[in-house]
């Protein structure tokens, strides 16, 4: 069985922990996909550019970044050029025979460019233009399956290869947890996302409301209504990751001894397949069409 591993960029997580239970997993024979954010870092370094990062509301309330050519720019060279290549050195000196690649090599990561995006300013709709953002479609699964069997362990970061409506390729902006998902669906495998907080909380504020797991659509319900802020979005992705077969969905601290090796033994908040709601009775929509 192959583990996604995706720490998060944020400040108050060290990945010096999950570094060494890689290597801890890679020497007992185990496959290990390691992703990673690094949004932090990005805007640590559009701030020591002079530059503000953008940040908009959709109309349905979430918030996210606005990416536009300049933001690319230093998208590129903070993720696959900095963190991306700190992490490869870091797993060298742990032992880790590791291969850095971003979305856009092989094709690894491929979706469709989104160059406008709908937003909400002053309680208003409007269409902002000059977005380098994507949705992931397809993961190169092959490739990473080839590294694996070779006894490499790939560290994946975006940007991912976005397709044009008028032909060819950009380099686009994807959220980091998404990214983990469609790579854990492809390859069918457990995905442990490493943030700061222990697991999904029925208080947010409250660490002793963790919410152990889901394995019925009911007790996923309560997930993603207790889910709030950055944790919205990882509920999100983990459903995505579960639609698109990944056998499980662990979301846990990364700031702890073997944070992965404790995240699979249970700690954290495992989210199952069994999560989803059952389809079986009715056609689905790609059924219908066909």
């Amino acid at each position: 069985m192959t583990t996604v591993v995706k720490i998060g960029g944020a400040r108050a997580v060290d990945p010096e922990g999950a570094l060494a239970d890689v290597a801890s997993l890679v020497e007992d024979g185990e496959d290990v996909v390691l992703t990673h954010g690094g949004s932090t870092a990005v805007d640590e370094t559009l701030e020591d550019l002079g530059e503000e990062p953008t940040y908009v509301e959709t109309p349905g309330g979430v918030v996210g970044r606005f990416t536009d050519e300049r933001t690319m720019d230093v998208f590129k060279m903070v993720m696959p050029g900095k963190l991306n290549t700190d992490l490869v050195e870091s797993l060298h000196n742990e032992g880790v025979d590791a291969v850095g690649l971003s979305g856009t090599d092989g094709k690894l990561l491929e979706g469709k460019r989104k160059s406008a995006v709908r937003v909400k300013e002053d309680g208003k709709k409007k269409i902002k233009r000059g977005d380098h953002s994507g949705t992931i479609e397809s993961v190169n699964a092959d490739l990473l399956e080839t590294m694996l069997s070779g006894g490499y362990t790939p560290v994946v970061s975006v940007p991912v290869l976005g397709k044009e409506k008028s032909g060819g390729y950009t380099a686009v902006n994807a959220d980091a947890d998404r990214a983990a998902a469609a790579i854990a669906g492809a390859l069918e495998a457990d995905l442990v996302v490493l943030t700061d907080v222990s697991g999904i909380y029925e208080d947010p504020d409250d660490e002793s409301t963790k919410i152990d797991s889901a394995a019925t659509p009911e007790e996923f319900e309560a997930v993603k209504t207790a889910a709030e802020g950055f944790m919205t979005k990882k509920v999100m992705a983990a459903e995505e990751a579960l639609e698109g077969g990944a056998a499980s969905v662990i979301v846990a601290t990364a700031n702890a001894d073997a944070p992965i090796s404790s995240a699979l033994a249970g700690e954290g908040t495992t989210l199952e397949p069994g999560a989803l709601e059952d389809e079986t009775d009715g056609e689905t929509a790609q059924e219908a069409q066909q």
